[in-house]
């Protein structure tokens, strides 16, 4: 857009920075990127100071955001939202600029859930959580049924934790900090033993911590780092379903522990946190019949689609699983499941070149390792946890409620006459 001189005897309405901003619903430094895009023009004030808007440029841009994203002025509808966390490129992602896979490999879970939270490493950092918080945490989990599931515990424990924290609404960068390094241990150790009489380790890196929750097999080291090396990569992957709950949670300043209940709700669904079960019950199947066509065609034949497989942010391989199945390769006793895995891509291969993701990939982990199908829920969900933090913190910085799209109402037309009994 350019510069048109107002019409004799019309005065042409000019917006400041600011006043564009607020109507865009977006902040100062955005209005320039509009600028330089072509699709707003400004102008200097007389004297060389700062810039103005044309209002109905502005009025007319903002218009077409909100059709575009659904909300409306000040709402903060935001179809993307900005994020110094996680960037995903073709078939790698990052985690503040570094290769996640990388991070993984080289440091441990708690490591990179510090990376994200603060860009700084802190070399052997371990998570230890108050045995005020974990006794309260493990009474709330344990008066819970034998069915429930991991997604019901952990969500259980985090708001027995808050309870527990009356400091829970301090929302400084510090005191949320304080509030994931305790939170994350304090959910591992409210989850019980998988062995009732076994004692309960919350001592050493969270990885060993979690191992006793999800088997009753003694880990030898290859196995923890296969599990240290999960929880790290699934830290975090962008703006994912839950990811995003958890920001809506924090743009009302709802408290950590709050913020984290929101994303393990969301968590819980099938086509999320839980695939990986259904992924590992499917692993199983094919490890019982020896074969995976036959598996496959009744999954097919059921109308169902096939769990671990594809991923729409990954034309190519999923890194994630790529990272996992060269470590699992290293322990003799995963073989099998490795081998069913392959069998379950090639199969369906012929005629879906859809390649395994990391939810196959944790399948394999924890098939082979004696833990139940639910375990990679549970892997999942601690993992996460430090992203969700992290995605807070983010957001307790931005405007408030900006995550607060408009409805398209398409009910009857107002008004109506009230309903007769």
């Amino acid at each position: 857009m350019r510069d048109q001189d107002p019409l004799p005897g019309q005065a042409e309405r000019r917006l400041s920075t600011k006043e564009a901003a607020e109507l865009l619903g977006v902040k100062p430094e955005t209005v320039y990127a509009y600028v330089s895009r072509g699709q707003l023009s400004s102008r200097r004030v007389p004297g060389g100071r700062g810039s103005t808007f044309d209002a109905k440029e502005v009025e007319t841009l903002s218009r077409r955001n909100r059709r575009e994203r659904g909300g409306s002025p000040g709402s903060g509808g935001e179809l993307s939202v900005r994020t110094r966390i996680t960037f995903i490129d073709r078939d790698r992602y990052y985690f503040r600029g570094v290769d996640a896979t990388e991070l993984a490999a080289h440091h441990s879970y708690e490591e990179i859930a510090e990376w994200l939270w603060t860009g700084r490493l802190r070399p052997g950092v371990t998570f230890t959580a108050p045995d005020a918080a974990v006794e309260v945490a493990r009474r709330a989990v344990d008066a819970l049924p034998e069915h429930a599931g991991p997604t019901d515990r952990l969500r259980v424990a985090a708001i027995a934790a808050a309870v527990s924290d009356p400091l829970r609404f301090d929302l400084s960068e510090e005191a949320v900090l304080g509030t994931a390094r305790t939170l994350i241990p304090t959910l591992v150790a409210a989850l019980p033993p998988v062995l009732r009489d076994d004692r309960r380790r919350d001592d050493g890196p969270l990885a060993h911590r979690l191992w006793t929750r999800l088997s009753g097999r003694k880990p030898d080291e290859a196995s923890l780092r296969v599990l240290d090396t999960a929880l790290g990569l699934l830290v975090d992957h962008d703006l994912a379903a839950s990811t995003l709950a958890v920001r809506v949670a924090a743009s009302a300043h709802a408290h950590a522990y709050a913020a984290v209940s929101a994303g393990l709700g969301v968590l819980e669904g099938p086509l999320h946190g839980a695939a990986s079960g259904l992924a590992h019950k499917l692993l199983l199947d094919v490890l019982d019949r020896g074969d995976a066509a036959p598996v496959i065609a009744e999954e097919l034949r059921a109308g169902r689609r096939i769990p671990g497989l594809g991923h729409r942010l990954y034309a190519g391989e999923d890194p994630r699983a790529l990272a996992l199945f060269a470590l699992l390769e290293e322990i003799p006793r995963a073989e099998p499941a490795l081998l069913a895995a392959r069998d379950i891509v090639a199969t369906t291969a012929r005629h879906a070149p859809l390649h395994a993701n990391v939810d196959l990939a944790l399948a394999a982990l924890t098939a082979s390792s004696g833990m139940p199908s639910t375990a990679g829920e549970t892997i999942f969900a601690v993992a996460r946890t430090a992203g969700w933090i992290a995605h807070a913190l983010e957001e307790y910085g931005e405007r408030p409620l900006r995550m607060r799209p408009s409805g398209t109402y398409v009910g009857p037309k107002p008004p109506q006459p009230l309903p007769e009994l």
